[in-house]
């Protein structure tokens, strides 16, 4: 077991730990305290309705029908599925959430859940979202989603996370999943429409994640965690930003230049992927060693807007286009 965070060992935290009866045998069982909305909070619910969104966006987009129970079934399964990586992740994360100001108020730092409920709760939901999934849905949704699962728990967290200053860049692939296997749900299988729809999200995420890497670096530095701005320095990583806000607003566009959507979501897109570029530029333009950030915090929401407004239209364009009505 990893050891418990800072603040697990004294004070009212100790109610969880300390609750236990023994058992015939000489065997104790801890009697947990924690809340449903604790567990719920190890889901990472903000995350999860990311994922969930762009996930259905992948389902609705995709060519072919799907019975709704089917469709209300694979959405919840990849929910699930999301919400148990969450756990996985704060459950190897408790040492570093526990030192840093954004995270410390989650429930293994906080001493609300202990570490070894969060891992079996993490484990048991994705075994039982995979495997609900390949039986009610198919098999290759169901294997993608896995994937997912083991791509953000195990290479991202365990791994790329405290090693490499690029972490983001390649551990963003988990998050950029659910809309293909929303597609897969439909067609069974991986396309080069549902790739297009992975880039969106893959290429999104390093502009996102370094804006708030930007005004959280002090919270990074302390618990060693290798983000860009921390290792190779604010200039370095502006430019960065500028370079994937640039890449992803042409890979959003690219749905229109291959068919898969209308010329009308193209301009839309087009639209939103200028003022992520113009919002990234206002970040290149701020001074190094700005200690309010308001550039960057201002990009981080935006790029939030940005990816809801983007599947959006995507969702809503094909539906116009389901009605005849489209461009």
């Amino acid at each position: 077991m990893r050891p418990l965070a800072p603040g697990q060992k004294n004070g009212k935290n100790m109610a969880v730990i300390e609750h236990h009866e023994t058992v015939p045998g000489g065997g104790e069982v801890y009697l947990s305290e924690a809340s449903p909305r604790d567990f719920f909070e190890l889901l990472k619910p903000r995350v999860m309705s990311l994922v969930v969104f762009t996930a259905l966006a992948g389902l609705v987009v995709a060519p072919g029908t799907i019975n709704p129970l089917i469709g209300a079934i694979a959405i919840l399964c990849i929910a699930v599925g999301a919400g148990a990586s969450g756990a996985l992740n704060m459950w190897y994360d408790a040492d570093i959430d526990a030192v840093m100001s954004r995270t410390a108020k989650r429930p293994i730092p906080s001493g609300r859940v202990r570490p070894e409920e969060a891992l079996a709760f993490g484990l048991t939901l994705s075994a039982f979202s995979v495997a609900i999934l390949g039986l009610a849905v198919n098999w290759v949704a169901a294997a993608l989603l896995a994937f997912t699962i083991f791509f953000y728990a195990v290479v991202y967290t365990m791994w790329l996370k405290r090693s490499t200053p690029q972490n983001i860049v390649i551990g963003g692939a988990a998050g950029a999943f659910p809309p293909m296997i929303g597609w897969a749900c439909v067609t069974g299988g991986v396309s080069v429409e549902s790739v297009v729809l992975f880039l969106i999200t893959f290429l999104w995420t390093p502009a996102h994640f370094w804006a708030l890497a930007l005004f959280k670096m002090r919270d990074y530095d302390a618990v060693g965690v290798p983000m860009l701005p921390n290792v190779a320095g604010e200039a370095t990583t502006k430019v960065q930003i500028l370079v994937y806000a640039v890449l992803t607003a042409v890979i959003a566009v690219v749905p229109a230049v291959l068919g898969f959507a209308s010329v009308g979501y193209g301009l839309f897109a087009a639209a939103l992927g200028a003022g992520f570029v113009w919002y990234s530029v206002g970040v290149l333009r701020m001074p190094d060693g700005d200690r309010a950030m308001v550039p960057a915090k201002k990009l981080f929401a935006f790029s939030i807007l940005y990816l809801f407004a983007v599947f959006s239209g995507l969702m809503l364009d094909h539906l116009i286009a389901s009605l005849g009505w489209g461009l």
